[in-house]
């Protein structure tokens, strides 16, 4: 009886041996065996259609055929135009709400647009211009719902500071205005390129530390910017560092011809009142219209007293009290296309302007969506917004407007003013164009302290103390992207400052890079699963294994021969602790799930880690390489070169190469 018990039983092994193998076969066809990636062209051509087809819509086009033709119309535009679709369901209590806000909004937007003008060293009507054509144009293609468009201080301050390098703009103010139209469309041209190709990691670029650092310096240079308008300073240096500006503001005042006291006086007055009414709203939130109307009533008051102070002065250049003077008043006649020249000496310049303020602008706009639209419960598409910005700046610059963008406080007074659609920016943008179009002469009398002073009160919040507090409490490598930002724009130039911060950013990445992690895996009690032995110390290493794995998204020629060198120090460090003095391990297991590609400098080192393991006794094998790291490594015939032994898991190699099932233990 025993003979035969012994021979069912060796049967069933067998059995089992050969159900094992043959499912083991089958995983390893999925591992070895996927469908080949996706070639260069069809991801650019996917990227194109995921911006205009993007994730949830997508099912919606599937069904087309089932559906009639002025469905299909109407869904096709209602994709490309999502306004559409917030109008599917307007009612009349929607339009109360979306007037009140536009019209709050334009109430805003008229002063604090001719300001940023100024900032920009243009004329105050193309700050009002830029208030009009992009709000409207990004009101129709985008995919927020949040988002106010118009002139920001950080974009007019970067196309000073960069764009005067080449142009003076008090000397040769016509020329100078033609390279802002022309920068304007080449930033539209790369956001609309960002977003048509998916290249918004190229936004990314920007660490949020070095941005963070970045905006903290900006905004105080724009602050000491104004100090001319608000001293009323008549020479001032075209510089954007600390030293030069103070230098001139100095040079200034010991002189008392070269300033004006009443200036000083007014744009005082100024920033007390605006700081009083916003701090009002911000306690009382029913009285949140303080901080929009207060600004348009305080110009009026201050513009009625500096007629009346400057009454009995002929000349302007006499006046008292600095005002803007005329203001190019008109519709939407100004067109800047005859403006726009590509190819002129000018044009590498531009490009590498129009680059910069391209990333940060879309940066800017995009985390402004992003926050209100968490707030709102919905997804924003970044792809989609890139391309609404890009076709609204390149429009935007043949109709006299310069670089605009998503506004935090207009957003914000948007979504506390109740609107949940675009119609009230289209409200906004048509109110500024009446105003322009019949209001510009009210407007001559406006001080220039006036508007340095809606700037002044309008940058506080680029300042953000706190999160560079927490930035330094949570990675000292980030805060020193961000110091290296705030120094190089505060003391040397935007360039220089951003340059700084995205340098250490990238050595950073190198530095992570070039030493990846490579971490000694073993088994965690009472699971299946695996992991690294030093934050879990409960785990236990397998006899017979040396399981690492591999911390690092790519595998290529900066890193693969450290990675090589790091494993077999770690295999020779363990074998030493063992003390027998003899070979302890027979398998040595890769886990490349991190790992996303690799390329011949990092199957090379592969190759030579797996000849110098072969060497010493001991066989290499791969667990859960990814599709793009498989693929290659069967290309190179790497997989033949370890005996195919490649894995859908750590555990699935442990299992077949000791030839027992593991339990939990």
């Amino acid at each position: 009886m025993v003979a035969p018990t012994n021979a069912r039983v060796s049967s069933t092994l067998e059995k089992l041996m050969e159900l094992k193998n043959t499912s083991h076969n089958i995983r390893a066809k999925w591992v070895l065996n996927p469908p080949e990636p996706p070639c260069l062209w069809r991801q650019i051509l996917d990227n194109i259609k995921g911006t205009f087809l993007h994730g949830r819509n997508r099912n919606r086009f599937s069904s087309l055929r089932n559906q009639s033709l002025s469905k299909n119309v109407f869904m096709l535009l209602q994709e490309l135009f999502p306004v559409l679709g917030s109008l599917q369901e307007y009612n009349i209590q929607k339009f109360k709400y979306d007037f009140m806000a536009g019209l709050t909004l334009a109430i805003l937007a008229i002063p604090q647009s001719m300001g940023y003008a100024t900032l920009a060293q243009l004329s105050p009507e193309y700050g009002l211009y830029s208030s009009i054509i992009p709000p409207l144009i990004y009101a129709m293609l985008a995919s927020s719902r949040e988002i106010v468009i118009g002139p920001i201080a950080v974009d007019s301050m970067l196309l000073s500071s960069m764009i005067r390098n080449l142009k003076d703009p008090v000397h040769d103010s016509a020329g100078y205005t033609q390279l802002v139209h022309t920068a304007t469309f080449l930033v539209g041209v790369f956001q609309l390129a960002f977003g048509l190709f998916r290249f918004g990691f190229l936004v990314d670029y920007l660490s949020h530390a070095t941005i963070v650092g970045f905006l903290a310096a900006a905004a105080l240079g724009i602050g000491l910017q104004q100090l001319k308008g608000l001293l009323g300073i008549k020479h001032f240096t075209n510089k954007t560092d600390l030293i030069s500006v103070m230098k001139a503001v100095f040079t200034s005042l010991s002189n008392q011809s070269e300033w004006q006291p009443f200036n000083f006086l007014f744009g005082l007055s100024f920033l007390f009142f605006i700081l009083f009414t916003t701090h009002l709203a911000r306690r009382n939130k029913k009285l949140f219209w303080l901080s929009t109307a207060g600004p348009l009533f305080w110009v009026i008051i201050f513009s009625v007293i500096a007629y009346r102070i400057n009454l009995h002065k002929l000349e302007v250049e006499d006046y008292i009290v600095q005002v803007l003077g005329p203001i190019k008043g008109g519709s939407l006649k100004s067109s800047s296309l005859y403006k726009i020249h590509v190819g002129d000496k000018f044009m590498v310049p531009l490009i590498k302007i129009g680059f910069t303020i391209a990333v940060i602008s879309t940066t800017m706009g995009i985390s402004v969506g992003r926050s209100f639209a968490s707030l709102r419960g919905y997804h924003l598409d970044p792809n989609k917004e890139m391309v609404s910005l890009g076709l609204m700046n390149i429009v935007g610059s043949f109709t006299s407007c310069y670089v605009t963008t998503g506004s935090l406080a207009r957003t914000a007074l948007k979504y506390n003013a109740g609107s949940e659609t675009m119609v009230s920016s289209i409200v906004m943008a048509l109110m500024v164009l009446l105003s322009l179009r019949f209001l510009t002469g009210l407007l001559y009398f406006t001080p220039k302290a006036v508007l340095a002073a809606i700037i002044l009160s309008a940058i506080s919040g680029l300042i953000d103390l706190k999160k560079a507090y927490e930035i330094w409490k949570v990675d000292k490598f980030d805060f020193l992207a961000c110091i290296g930002a705030f120094i190089g724009v505060l003391f040397a130039s935007v360039e220089i400052g951003l340059a700084i911060g995205v340098t250490i950013s990238f050595l950073k990445i190198i530095i992570i890079s070039i030493q990846p992690g490579i971490r000694i895996v073993g088994k965690l009690p009472g699971t299946y699963d695996f992991g690294d032995v030093e934050q879990y110390p409960m785990a236990v290493k397998i006899p017979g294994f040396f399981i690492v794995s591999i911390k690092s998204s790519v595998l290529c020629f900066a890193n693969a021969s450290l990675v090589r060198k790091r494993i077999e120090r770690l295999v020779t460090d363990e074998e030493a602790e063992d003390g027998k003095g003899e070979i302890t391990f027979k398998f040595v297991i890769l886990d490349t799930s991190s790992l996303m590609s690799i390329d011949t400098a990092g199957i090379a080192s592969l190759e030579e880690l797996n000849k110098n393991l072969t060497t010493c006794g001991m066989k290499l094998a791969i667990a859960n390489p990814r599709w793009q790291v498989i693929d290659k490594l069967r290309l190179a015939n790497f997989v033949d070169k370890i005996g195919g032994r490649v894995f859908l898991s750590v555990g699935e190699a442990v299992e077949l190469c000791i030839g027992a099932k593991i339990g939990i233990v």
